[in-house]
């Protein structure tokens, strides 16, 4: 068994193959472990059980169920609890917002799957939370188990589970082409070729480059992300134990961070980037973004803010739909191809399981019908692109 690309998901496929086969599987990176170049590297990504559509809701709890085996087998903390809050300022969306992400689309989906959750106004916001600066025409909702999971923790935690249960990782490995070969399959490599009963590609912004040989090639869109690092002097007040992560829904949509990996707070913002490639991202940051990141901040959170520790860039490779790709080529089970669509990191030690059992031949333990390669998201050239922004 061979995994092509040990990021997020892929690092997450080694170890759930590794603990089924043992010595028989086979991870190839073409970078060093760690690297920068695609979708998850950096310190923290949000998990939450807050979802506003139907096929991630019925995860989110299986989610955190897979980090915590990780956790107890490693004995590492992965999943910090921070407490989680969605903020919709209602003013500024009236003229975005298409009624797909909205408060109630969250809290429906809450009561569906029995999670607790508090409603709050502007002015129970503000009281909870007096770091933030709001207008009054904001609603928000708390969730208690939202948190952060320590992506690059994670991924080296994987990937030395994955050697602990036997599994071999190259670095510098890029793969050039992966074939389908009678049952089987060809991984081709600058300098080897190596055959495998199955593989599981994880190759994200490169997977239509991968796959080529299979005659496939996905509507894939490539973007170029980035998230600031601020150096706050207010350290106390936006400790994990004192702020939670949150996500402002308003002209733009805003993530961020309280202080964790870095002495710095983080601010992001969902699908904000220009479209690139793999091979022609850059890794200078959008000043335009740095800018609106700014601006947000001394609008809403003026002590969330300081010196800009840094700015970094990551890739978001998404679908028309923005959903997942989870599942094998129709006409060569043997291979079997995951894609994140930029929000897939909370679930990768899930995803990680799901895409062991796709690989091995087995019934998935959770729905994933909706993220089939058949889907018409993938497979009508007429299908618009429907982002969530």
């Amino acid at each position: 068994m061979i995994v092509v690309g040990c990021g997020g998901l892929g690092s997450a496929a080694l170890y759930r193959l590794a603990r089924r086969l043992g010595g028989g599987v086979l991870g190839l990176e073409q970078f060093a472990l760690g690297h920068d170049r695609g979708a998850s590297q950096d310190h923290s990504r949000i998990i939450r059980l807050a979802q506003h559509q139907r096929q991630y809701a019925v995860l989110a709890g299986p989610a955190y169920e897979a980090w915590a085996e990780v956790e107890a087998e490693s004995g590492q903390t992965i999943v910090t609890r921070t407490g989680g809050l969605v903020v919709e300022d209602r003013v500024a969306r009236r003229d975005v917002d298409t009624g797909t992400r909205n408060i109630e689309g969250y809290t429906a989906l809450f009561d569906e799957f029995g999670v607790a959750y508090e409603l709050l106004d502007a002015e129970e916001l503000a009281a909870r939370w007096p770091q933030f600066r709001l207008d009054g025409g904001e609603q928000a909702v708390y969730q208690s188990d939202s948190g952060i999971v320590d992506a690059a923790r994670a991924n080296a935690v994987h990937v030395a589970l994955a050697r602990s249960h036997g599994a071999q990782v190259i670095e510098h490995a890029a793969v050039r082409a992966v074939r389908p070969d009678g049952g089987g399959v060809v991984v081709e490599t600058e300098g080897r070729t190596y055959r495998a009963d199955r593989v599981v590609v994880t190759a994200d912004a490169w997977t239509n480059q991968v796959l080529e040989a299979c005659g496939l090639r996905l509507p894939l869109t490539v973007t170029q992300e980035q998230v600031t690092y601020y150096a706050t002097p207010h350290l106390a007040e936006f400790s994990p134990a004192r702020f939670p992560v949150f996500m402002w829904h308003g002209e733009h949509n805003f993530y961020g961070f309280p202080v964790y990996g870095e002495v710095a707070t983080k601010l992001g913002q969902h699908m904000g980037g220009h479209e690139t490639t793999a091979t022609t991202r850059t890794f200078e940051p959008d000043p335009v973004r740095r800018k609106r990141y700014a601006a947000f901040v001394e609008q809403h959170l003026p002590r969330f803010g300081g010196p800009e520790l840094y700015t970094k860039t990551c890739l978001y490779t998404v679908p028309p739909d923005q959903d997942f790709v989870l599942d094998t080529l129709p006409e060569h089970p043997q291979i079997t191809v995951a894609v994140g669509a930029g929000h897939a990191y909370k679930f990768a030690a899930l995803i990680g399981q799901l895409l062991a059992r796709l690989a091995l031949d087995e019934r998935p333990e959770h729905p994933i019908d909706a993220f089939s390669l058949t889907r018409p998201a993938l497979t009508d050239p007429t299908f618009a692109r429907t982002f969530h922004v």
